[in-house]
């Protein structure tokens, strides 16, 4: 009883939690009248450079810029732009699993509050595109094999690093995030990593960069992808970010093999 009464309580605040998120995420994506309307220039540079160039490099496949735009939207909280975009980027062939994999595993990388803000958004596009549970990721999958060699090297580290400080980060660094969440399987490892290294960072987060980047050039991730990557974020988490992580990602990837 006392668990049942337990788990009817969490519900009933993951339930208010989404409706405030959703009242909070009432701002809707402007028009191009209505940027032209305020903004002359940046209309002109969000059709000529931004949808009429940046989208059509060649570097990154269209549903790649889309997971690395939802994202970063996710990441930075940037909810009136979250609709448009992930219309855009399921257009571009992010699965609604995918999607929700997404939301998902930013809640540990971005906080709680910014999935959840996610989550009412994508409530609204799910139910305007019919996208219904049978096309979502089970809450309790099969999960994907662990690496134990990886694991134990990063179990380790984080032991020796944070164990000291904080034993309960560590529990759920190992048993939530690496034995569970990243081992989900509607979401592939590259694709986890690629969302992982974007909301890093979207959020300055540049002393995570190299774990993370080299976790993502090893699941697939190629050094034209993560050129190509950097120049779309330019234009979704602004110039400092990005100039400020090239240092990192340079670091990592003239370490790699050729």
């Amino acid at each position: 009883m006392k668990l049942l009464s337990t788990a009817l309580a969490s519900l009933s605040l993951m339930a208010t939690t989404v409706v405030h998120a959703e009242r909070a995420s009432g701002a809707s994506a402007a028009s191009p009248g209505d940027v032209r309307s305020v903004a002359p220039a940046l209309e002109r540079y969000a059709q000529d450079v931004l949808l009429g160039d940046v989208w059509k490099r060649p570097g990154l496949s269209a549903r790649d810029r889309g997971v690395v735009t939802v994202a970063a939207l996710i990441a930075r909280n940037q909810t009136a732009e979250m609709a448009a975009y992930f219309n855009r980027a399921l257009d571009s062939g992010v699965k609604p699993a995918e999607l929700s994999e997404i939301i998902t595993h930013l809640a540990f990388y971005s906080g709680w509050g910014n999935a959840m803000a996610a989550v009412a958004v994508a409530k609204n596009v799910y139910a305007e595109r019919k996208i219904g549970a049978d096309q979502l990721p089970p809450a309790s999958p099969e999960l994907l094999p662990l690496d134990k060699a990886a694991e134990a090297q990063r179990a380790a580290r984080v032991e020796q690093d944070v164990g000291p400080l904080s034993p309960g980060v560590v529990q759920y660094t190992g048993d939530v995030l690496f034995k569970d969440l990243w081992l989900r399987p509607a979401l592939a490892p590259r694709d986890r990593s690629l969302v992982t290294v974007t909301a890093l960072i979207a959020s300055g987060q540049v002393a995570q960069i190299p774990y993370h980047l080299n976790r993502a050039m090893d699941n697939g991730l190629t050094k034209p992808e993560v050129s190509e990557m950097l120049a779309h974020l330019a234009f979704y988490v602004g110039w400092p970010n990005v100039f400020t992580a090239i240092p990192v990602v340079k670091g990592v990837v003239e370490k790699r093999p050729a």
